[in-house]
């Protein structure tokens, strides 16, 4: 999904907890993929009617439902009710511009991240939003489409690899959380080596047409920096808070998730700081190119003070100038004019003016 202008004016006047989907618009269905498993068995299969949802979940199991597309605010609302969703996680999950957050209500946590990749051919960085809300034997996440980076997630449970088959749900929405980090490591690999192959021809030719690349670098990175930095705020207060939904065994590994947090926010501001060193050098180079410009225009305007001189000397015409008389008088003074032209280019290189 591309970044769009997300507009809040729909909601406007509307009463707390209203839901009004604020994203791009589809007309594709809504789709719900139930995955529940336990130590023993693994069951997935599609749920067509949004409000049979709830009543497929097991409680000997884990339920995980994901939800694909958010257009239609019906079935979400649909979906949401059965689960006992708060109104304001309802609106949260519909509004596609929320920041990384978390919200505990009574019996479950919500939670919004966004889910980044890489578009190759636009050349930049695409966001999505992915809500989870986390209970006691079940897990939803809403996404805005298809297509997403759980893939790996699903494979371990249905291989059965790992101890996500063992673990309770807050095991598989920590699961989750680190695969979308996981995801913003493949997302900086791609942009660092715009960034070594950039650096490499500004340093060696700086071009006008760099300047927009650098440009539109900086923004990917200022748009990385807003999209990851507050998931550091939300994952520290999971594992500060008291949530009974949330193992102390499970906290472990979202530790971990945590530090691959900090990381991923280090490496974003040393690609940051690597931009703005570029774009003065790219401005560095600039200059230099224009000085060697401007000293060539200048060597050459030096040179031709004294030639014009020599000119202007001899196109007085006045009549009683001895060298207007003499048979070789234009070509002694073409010979002075290109002698002083050789001297003073002797002297610039003596010099080492160019």
């Amino acid at each position: 999904m591309t970044r769009e202008m997300r507009k809040g004016h729909e909601k406007t006047g509307l009463a707390p907890g209203t839901p009004v989907y604020l994203g791009e618009p589809s007309d594709d269905p809504v789709r719900i993929t139930l995955l529940d498993y336990n130590e023993t068995r693994v069951l997935e299969r599609q749920i067509d009617d949004p409000a049979e949802a709830a009543s497929t979940r097991g409680s000997a199991s884990v339920s995980w439902f994901n939800v694909d597309g958010l257009h239609d605010v019906e079935s979400i609302e649909s979906i949401a009710e059965p689960f006992g969703l708060h109104p304001l996680a309802v609106e949260d999950i519909v509004h596609t511009g929320q920041r990384p957050k978390a919200e505990e209500y009574e019996d479950s946590l919500f939670l919004v991240l966004r889910m980044l990749s890489y578009n190759d051919e636009a050349g930049r960085v695409d966001d999505e939003q992915v809500s989870f809300v986390i209970g006691p034997h079940w897990l939803l996440s809403f996404q805005q489409r298809a297509g997403d980076a759980f893939d790996g997630v699903r494979e371990r449970i249905r291989n059965d690899r790992g101890r996500i088959r063992r673990a309770g749900p807050d095991y598989l929405a920590y699961s989750l959380i680190d695969a979308i980090v996981d995801q913003y490591f493949v997302v900086l690999e791609r942009l660092g080596e715009r960034v070594e192959a950039l650096d490499e021809e500004v340093s060696e030719r700086a071009e006008p047409r760099k300047l927009e690349e650098i440009r539109q670098l900086k923004r990917e990175f200022l748009f990385l920096r807003k999209s990851i930095w507050p998931l550091r705020e939300v994952l520290s207060g999971i594992q500060r808070g008291e949530s009974p939904l949330f193992d102390e065994h499970t906290l472990i590994y979202l530790r971990d998730a945590y530090d691959h947090t900090i990381q991923v926010i280090d490496t974003v501001e040393t690609y940051r700081d690597m931009m703005s060193g570029l774009l003065e050098v790219y401005l560095t180079n600039i200059s230099n190119r224009m000085n060697e410009v401007m000293k060539v225009l200048t060597i050459i305007a030096t040179i031709f003070i004294p030639l014009s001189f020599v000119a202007g000397v001899y196109g007085m015409n006045f009549a009683h100038m001895p060298e207007l008389s003499w048979r070789y008088g234009y070509y002694g003074a073409l010979g002075v004019m290109g002698a002083v032209a050789v001297g003073m280019l002797a002297f610039f290189k003596r010099k080492g003016w160019f």
